[in-house]
């Protein structure tokens, strides 16, 4: 009889276990990170899992950005749709004007009773996040922002200050020249993401707006406005550095071909994503990697003030049950902590996204271990944001960079000056967005 009653025990323990396993509220995260990213997110997640017993957080790669954006909208029409969704900063525009499909981050958190305050963010990385009130509509997760990296060792046969990164264009001209003069290397620089790098954050490094309503924040009626004579003089200087061989393109789109250059050591100054940093230092063998801002005009007032970010952030989608919501704002609050923050940070190249995670940082002596870790979120924080420099926010700016691209190339091949390819830049663009303004509005 006692064996008998085992088993049924053991019966009874054996049906209950999955309905064990089932009472926890399951949260859906579709992502787009792949590769070493793509596990260090799972383990974020397998952590916070573990952390607690009432949520599960289902992390499922969806591809590249678009792609995962895309499968999310598809998701969300067909009633499908996960609780989150990683999207890349160019796609904020897109996600903002889906009427219904979004629940606003902070609205999230005020109506979970989840604590959470705004000021504990990094100001420069959830400006790009915001509405005009100041209220964050999505969470920052994987932040980053351009800066500069150098070759230590060619500085040195140039005779250049190996510890003294270029601060100004005027620096970078200069330095070039000494570098190729010497034969310490072949090119003086190369650049990833035209877009990004030079127009976008050459804009806000110099305080001059990308476009009118607070560069797309003030709504769907702003347009491209990154055409003044500051950037043109800058495109021309890059038409006039590529002929004389001091600037090499890397390519479209991201550049791809830039890395490359910098790694074999044919060009000495590289400009690129601050989330780029160990894949460079893995890539740059024999020799020594410096780091420093992004470079400016000196002549140019205002200059600089502080550069903008790229990367994604988590959207949460409209249409789930209050669980699944509380489940979210939880999840919010763990993704936030200074201790996950500063350990996604310090192994990505990302951003922290609150001031609590870089003071650990600090505390852990990591930035002292790590020279030039800590260079992006100088620059970032360098000064408050301005109207011109939190960001920008237009529909359909994916196509725009492709615009951006051409035109780009356009300049290099001497077919148009900076002014008049910047001109059909805004003109091109400017049609985009509009035609975006007319299918949201």
């Amino acid at each position: 009889m006692k064996f008998r009653t085992l088993l049924a025990a053991a019966a009874a323990l054996t049906v209950m276990t999955p309905a064990i396993a089932a009472a926890k509220t399951q949260i859906q995260w579709w992502h787009a990170m792949g590769g070493a990213l793509g596990q260090k997110l799972e383990s974020i997640v397998a952590n916070y899992n573990k952390s607690q017993d009432k949520y599960e957080v289902v992390p499922t790669y969806k591809g590249s950005y678009p792609e995962t954006m895309t499968a999310a909208i598809a998701a969300f029409r067909a009633h499908q749709q996960p609780d989150i969704v990683q999207v890349y900063e160019v796609g904020t525009g897109t996600m903002m004007a889906a009427k219904g499909a979004v629940y606003p981050v902070y609205q999230l958190m005020k109506d979970t009773g989840e604590p959470f305050n705004p000021k504990d963010y990094l100001a420069a990385v959830v400006g790009y996040y915001t509405d005009t009130h100041g209220n964050m509509l999505s969470l920052p997760f994987n932040s980053s922002t351009p800066i500069l990296y150098y070759n230590k060792d060619v500085f040195k046969k140039a005779g250049l200050d190996p510890n003294t990164p270029p601060k100004t264009w005027e620096d970078v001209e200069s330095f070039s020249k000494k570098i190729m003069d010497s034969h310490a290397a072949k090119c003086g620089f190369t650049t990833g993401w035209i877009s990004w790098v030079q127009l976008e954050n050459f804009s806000a490094w110099h305080n001059l707006p990308i476009g009118t309503e607070e560069n797309g924040f003030g709504g769907l009626d702003a347009r491209l406005s990154f055409n003044g004579p500051i950037q043109a003089r800058h495109w021309n200087n890059l038409k006039k550095w590529q002929d004389n061989g001091i600037f090499q393109y890397g390519g479209p789109v991201g550049g791809n071909d830039a890395g490359p250059k910098f790694y074999s050591q044919e060009c000495a100054i590289y400009m690129n994503s601050s989330a780029s940093r160990a894949d460079i230092l893995a890539n740059a063998k024999g020799f020594q990697v410096g780091v420093g801002m992004l470079p400016y005009y000196s002549d140019v007032k205002g200059a600089p003030q502080n550069s903008i970010i790229g990367g994604a952030t988590l959207w949460v989608l409209q249409g789930k049950d209050k669980d699944h919501y509380k489940g979210v704002a939880d999840f919010f609050h763990y993704l936030s902590s200074a201790e996950v923050q500063a350990d996604w940070h310090q192994f990505s190249g990302y951003l922290p996204i609150t001031q609590a995670a870089y003071e650990l940082g600090q505390k852990q002596g990591y930035y002292a271990k790590n020279p030039g870790a800590d260079v992006a979120i100088k620059q970032m924080t360098l000064n408050p944001p301005t109207a011109n420099s939190k960001g920008l926010r237009f529909g359909n700016y994916v196509q725009v960079r492709q615009i951006i691209d051409e035109e780009f190339q356009s300049l290099l091949a001497g077919k148009k000056t900076g002014q008049e390819a910047l001109d059909a830049v805004v003109k091109r663009g400017n049609e985009l967005i509009a035609e975006f303004q007319k299918a949201n509005e």
